[in-house]
C-alpha cells in the first residue's frame, strides 16, 4: 500500500495533536496561573543573577581605577570592640553639661541632636561614653560624627 503525502500526514497529527490538547485543556486551566506564576518567578531570578554577574564583573574590571579604602567608616571588626580605648579625660555625669540627659538616650535621640553640637562637645561626649557606658554604636555613631566635623 501506498503511503499518504508527507504534508497530509503531518497536517493529520497536527489535528490530532489539537484535539487531543483540546480535550486535556480544562485539566491544564486549573494549573495554568501556577504555571504561569512559577514561569514568571524563574525568569525574574535568572534577570537577577545575570544582572549581578555583570556587576561583578564590572566591579572587577573597575577594581584597577579606584583606590580603596584602608578601613571603611562602616566597617567594625572584633579587634576594635576590645580594644581599650586610648587615655581619655573622665568626665562624671555630674560634669555632663553638654547633654545632661545623654545617658538615657536612644541610639536614634541622640542621632537627632548630635548635628547642634560641634567638635568639642562631641570630644566630650565621646570620652564620657568610652569612660562609662561603652556602648559600642555610641562609641561609633559619636567618634564618625567628629571624625566628618574634623574633615571639613
Amino acid at each position: 500500500m501506498r503511503s499518504l503525502p508527507l504534508p497530509l500526514r503531518v497536517a493529520a497529527g497536527v489535528a490530532a495533536t489539537a484535539v487531543e490538547q483540546a480535550r486535556a485543556l480544562p485539566g491544564h486551566l486549573v494549573g495554568l496561573p501556577v504555571t504561569m506564576a512559577s514561569e514568571a518567578l524563574q525568569l525574574s531570578m535568572r534577570v537577577q543573577q545575570q544582572v549581578t554577574e555583570l556587576a561583578i564583573k564590572g566591579d572587577t574590571a573597575l577594581a584597577g581605577f579606584r583606590r580603596a579604602e584602608e578601613q571603611p567608616s562602616w566597617a567594625t571588626f572584633d579587634e576594635d570592640e576590645t580594644e581599650e580605648p586610648a587615655e581619655e579625660p573622665e568626665v562624671l555625669s555630674s560634669e555632663l553639661d553638654v547633654l545632661p540627659e545623654y545617658d538615657n538616650l536612644t541610639l536614634p535621640q541622640l542621632r537627632g541632636k548630635l548635628r547642634a553640637f560641634g567638635p568639642d562637645e562631641l570630644e566630650r561626649l565621646l570620652a564620657h561614653e568610652q569612660a562609662h557606658g561603652r556602648r559600642p554604636e555610641f562609641v561609633r555613631m559619636l567618634s564618625n560624627r567628629l571624625e566628618r566635623l574634623r574633615s571639613r
